[in-house]
Protein backbone atom coordinates (compact mmCIF):
# COMPACT_ATOMS: atom_id res chain seq x y z
CA UNK A 1 0.00 0.00 0.00
CA UNK A 2 2.72 2.46 0.96
CA UNK A 3 4.43 1.63 -1.99
CA UNK A 4 1.41 2.51 -4.35
CA UNK A 5 1.42 5.63 -2.85
CA UNK A 6 4.75 6.70 -3.51
CA UNK A 7 4.57 5.98 -7.32
CA UNK A 8 1.12 7.43 -7.50
CA UNK A 9 3.01 10.59 -5.92
CA UNK A 10 5.82 10.02 -8.05
CA UNK A 11 3.43 10.12 -10.82
CA UNK A 12 1.55 12.99 -9.90
CA UNK A 13 4.47 15.46 -9.31
CA UNK A 14 6.05 14.30 -12.95
CA UNK A 15 2.74 14.82 -14.68
CA UNK A 16 2.63 18.52 -13.25
CA UNK A 17 6.08 19.52 -14.12
CA UNK A 18 5.83 18.61 -17.86
CA UNK A 19 2.06 20.17 -18.06
CA UNK A 20 3.46 22.95 -16.16
CA UNK A 21 6.49 23.17 -18.88
CA UNK A 22 3.96 22.64 -21.72
CA UNK A 23 1.31 25.42 -20.52
CA UNK A 24 4.00 28.06 -20.39
CA UNK A 25 5.20 27.01 -23.93
CA UNK A 26 1.13 26.96 -25.18
CA UNK A 27 0.76 30.33 -23.70
CA UNK A 28 3.85 31.44 -25.62
CA UNK A 29 3.04 30.12 -28.75
CA UNK A 30 -0.89 32.12 -27.91
CA UNK A 31 0.68 35.63 -28.13
CA UNK A 32 -1.26 36.55 -31.25
CA UNK A 33 0.07 39.05 -33.38
CA UNK A 34 -1.54 42.57 -33.39
CA UNK A 35 -2.89 43.67 -36.81
CA UNK A 36 -2.00 47.14 -38.25
CA UNK A 37 -5.06 49.30 -38.00
CA UNK A 38 -5.31 52.59 -39.81
CA UNK A 39 -6.18 55.36 -37.74
CA UNK A 40 -4.34 58.36 -39.85
CA UNK A 41 -1.87 59.38 -42.01
CA UNK A 42 1.61 60.93 -41.67
CA UNK A 43 3.86 63.27 -44.21
CA UNK A 44 7.27 63.80 -43.65
CA UNK A 45 8.60 67.02 -45.27
CA UNK A 46 12.58 67.92 -46.59
CA UNK A 47 12.71 71.17 -45.02
CA UNK A 48 15.85 72.20 -47.60
CA UNK A 49 16.04 75.91 -47.91
CA UNK A 50 13.14 76.19 -45.56
CA UNK A 51 10.77 75.26 -48.00
CA UNK A 52 9.01 71.79 -47.59
CA UNK A 53 9.42 69.16 -49.54
CA UNK A 54 7.21 65.99 -49.33
CA UNK A 55 9.35 62.92 -48.91
CA UNK A 56 6.94 60.30 -48.37
CA UNK A 57 3.35 59.44 -46.77
CA UNK A 58 2.63 56.62 -44.48
CA UNK A 59 -0.10 54.87 -43.14
CA UNK A 60 0.16 54.80 -39.07
CA UNK A 61 -1.39 54.01 -35.79
CA UNK A 62 -0.89 56.11 -33.22
CA UNK A 63 0.20 55.16 -29.50
CA UNK A 64 -1.00 57.33 -27.02
CA UNK A 65 -2.11 55.93 -23.78
CA UNK A 66 0.32 54.36 -21.10
CA UNK A 67 -0.57 50.37 -22.36
CA UNK A 68 -0.24 51.39 -26.54
CA UNK A 69 3.26 53.33 -25.67
CA UNK A 70 4.96 50.49 -23.76
CA UNK A 71 3.74 47.58 -25.91
CA UNK A 72 4.52 49.56 -29.14
CA UNK A 73 4.84 47.13 -31.99
CA UNK A 74 5.91 44.04 -29.77
CA UNK A 75 4.61 40.55 -30.65
CA UNK A 76 4.60 41.87 -34.14
CA UNK A 77 6.44 39.78 -37.07
CA UNK A 78 6.26 42.65 -39.36
CA UNK A 79 5.23 46.29 -40.84
CA UNK A 80 4.62 47.43 -44.29
CA UNK A 81 7.01 50.08 -45.84
CA UNK A 82 3.88 52.67 -45.55
CA UNK A 83 3.16 51.94 -42.27
CA UNK A 84 4.39 53.44 -39.30
CA UNK A 85 3.51 54.11 -35.80
CA UNK A 86 3.70 57.51 -34.17
CA UNK A 87 3.68 57.45 -30.15
CA UNK A 88 2.19 60.97 -28.87
CA UNK A 89 3.35 62.41 -25.28
CA UNK A 90 1.93 64.93 -23.71
CA UNK A 91 5.13 67.07 -23.20
CA UNK A 92 8.11 67.33 -24.97
CA UNK A 93 11.52 65.43 -23.11
CA UNK A 94 14.15 63.46 -23.57
CA UNK A 95 13.04 59.88 -24.84
CA UNK A 96 14.33 56.36 -24.97
CA UNK A 97 13.12 53.16 -26.36
CA UNK A 98 14.16 49.25 -26.71
CA UNK A 99 13.41 46.74 -28.87
CA UNK A 100 12.06 44.50 -25.94
CA UNK A 101 9.59 41.72 -27.78
CA UNK A 102 9.91 43.67 -30.88
CA UNK A 103 10.72 41.04 -33.42
CA UNK A 104 11.95 43.35 -36.52
CA UNK A 105 14.61 45.69 -37.13
CA UNK A 106 12.80 49.33 -36.87
CA UNK A 107 14.31 53.04 -37.42
CA UNK A 108 13.18 54.88 -34.78
CA UNK A 109 12.62 59.21 -35.47
CA UNK A 110 12.72 61.05 -32.36
CA UNK A 111 10.58 64.75 -32.97
CA UNK A 112 10.21 67.80 -31.16
CA UNK A 113 7.10 69.72 -30.08
CA UNK A 114 7.35 71.56 -33.19
CA UNK A 115 7.30 68.79 -35.98
CA UNK A 116 10.69 68.67 -36.20
CA UNK A 117 12.98 65.58 -36.30
CA UNK A 118 15.36 65.38 -33.51
CA UNK A 119 17.25 62.36 -34.34
CA UNK A 120 16.84 58.99 -35.83
CA UNK A 121 18.06 55.58 -34.10
CA UNK A 122 18.70 53.72 -37.00
CA UNK A 123 18.50 49.89 -37.75
CA UNK A 124 17.13 49.15 -33.94
CA UNK A 125 17.84 45.79 -33.79
CA UNK A 126 14.96 43.32 -32.67
CA UNK A 127 14.54 41.82 -29.26
CA UNK A 128 17.51 44.70 -28.01
CA UNK A 129 16.59 45.98 -24.68
CA UNK A 130 19.28 48.57 -25.05
CA UNK A 131 18.59 51.93 -24.48
CA UNK A 132 18.00 53.84 -27.98
CA UNK A 133 18.01 57.49 -26.71
CA UNK A 134 17.23 60.64 -28.43
CA UNK A 135 19.47 63.64 -28.66
CA UNK A 136 16.99 65.87 -27.58
CA UNK A 137 14.00 66.87 -26.17
CA UNK A 138 10.99 64.66 -28.42
CA UNK A 139 7.32 65.07 -27.88
CA UNK A 140 6.55 62.47 -30.77
CA UNK A 141 8.25 59.07 -31.80
CA UNK A 142 7.72 57.70 -35.27
CA UNK A 143 8.49 53.82 -35.72
CA UNK A 144 9.33 52.66 -38.93
CA UNK A 145 11.26 49.33 -41.04
CA UNK A 146 14.55 49.95 -40.71
CA UNK A 147 16.64 52.04 -43.29
CA UNK A 148 13.49 53.61 -44.83
CA UNK A 149 15.21 56.49 -43.65
CA UNK A 150 17.97 56.03 -45.56
CA UNK A 151 15.79 55.06 -48.63
CA UNK A 152 14.15 58.36 -47.82
CA UNK A 153 17.05 60.51 -47.19
CA UNK A 154 15.40 61.66 -43.67
CA UNK A 155 17.63 63.66 -41.49
CA UNK A 156 17.36 66.35 -38.59
CA UNK A 157 16.00 69.61 -39.44
CA UNK A 158 13.16 67.60 -41.46
CA UNK A 159 9.30 67.59 -40.91
CA UNK A 160 6.40 65.81 -40.16
CA UNK A 161 2.72 66.83 -40.27
CA UNK A 162 -0.04 64.21 -39.19
CA UNK A 163 -4.05 63.54 -39.19
CA UNK A 164 -6.05 61.19 -37.14
CA UNK A 165 -9.01 59.67 -39.10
Amino acid sequence: MRKSIYILSFACATLSIFSCKTDTENNQNLVKEIPFTKEGELSLFDLKDSIPSPIVKLDIEFAENEYQIQTGLMYRKSMEDKQGMLFIFPEEAPRSFYMKNTKFSLDIIFIDSNNKVVSIQKNAQPLNESSLPSEGPAQYVLEVNAKLTDTWNLKKGDSISFKKF
